[in-house]
């Protein structure tokens, strides 16, 4: 989990530096919620205390990076609250959870707030002073979201996380081969076929959030290589399909939490369809 949060911090250290205070308090205002509402959970049930373990810390910050940063505070508080003590908790804490509990968060919210999540206003200049170029699916900028400016740096710690085997490979491999296909061949229409924008598509934060460390994790992901590529083929065909009759950019997040119902399926995959 540690590890995990090492590579996170780059990408967040942007935003911040890129947005300014804003950034800075969705940041730590998820990751407290994160961390009290497991706390709280944890001493109402007289359970032992695992904030050691780093897995609240991850989900806090998963879930500030997916959220726009103009949002009201209470937003990514409840979010996150939701995410550690409903989705993580209730179901026996850690390791023990169907779905990522910051994909739980994040969808909580949308469907709760979909309106304040909507709107992006441009934003002021941060601490680095730049506000130009900044759009939605850039590569390094998306305005108002921490996790949409740092999508380079996101992509970084990602493939640190694939080189060590922290990660499965499969499932970001998948999941992007899927997206990038249909996104290609259909993303253009009415236009016509194969005239999709790939750059728009693939360099915006919440793909590679959601592709290479939500979609990844081990808990809520299949164990089979042949399942995980399952996994993330169906992770890329849902997003491409949510992004292009839904028009959100959570779409991503939306895919990878649905597929998630499909993990114990995809577990039964006979072992001679491909090896674990």
């Amino acid at each position: 989990m540690l590890a995990v949060t090492a590579c996170l911090v780059p990408g967040a250290a942007w935003g911040v530096l890129l947005l300014g205070p804003a950034a800075l308090r969705v940041l730590g205002v998820a990751v407290g919620a994160s961390l009290a509402a497991e706390l709280v959970v944890q001493a109402l049930a007289w359970r032992r205390f695992t904030l050691g373990d780093g897995s609240a810390l991850l989900t806090g910050l998963l879930v500030a990076l997916s959220l726009p940063v103009y949002v009201p505070l209470f937003v990514p508080a409840v979010a996150a609250a939701f995410a550690a003590a409903v989705v993580k908790a209730s179901f026996g804490g850690l390791g023990r959870n169907w779905m990522n509990p910051a994909l739980g968060g994040r969808l909580f919210a949308a469907f709760s707030w979909p309106v304040l999540l909507a709107v992006r206003p441009q934003p002021a200049a941060g601490w680095l002073g730049l506000t130009a170029g900044l759009s939605d699916g850039s590569l390094l900028g998306g305005t108002g979201t921490a996790g949409l400016v740092s999508t380079l740096l996101l992509a970084v710690g990602g493939a640190y996380l694939l080189a060590r085997r922290i990660a499965a490979w499969e499932i970001p491999a998948g999941f992007a081969a899927v997206f990038a296909l249909a996104f290609w061949a259909f993303g253009g229409l009415p236009a016509g076929l194969f005239r999709g924008d790939l750059p728009s598509a693939l360099g915006s934060g919440s793909f590679a959030l959601a592709a290479l460390f939500m979609a990844t994790d081990p808990v809520t992901s299949p164990q089979g290589r042949g399942a995980r590529l399952a996994f993330g083929a169906g992770c890329g065909a849902l997003s491409f399909l949510l992004r292009a009759f839904g028009g959100r950019l959570e779409a991503p997040f939306a895919a990878a939490a649905l597929m998630n119902m499909f993990v114990p399926l995809l577990d039964r995959w006979p072992a001679r369809r491909g090896p674990r």
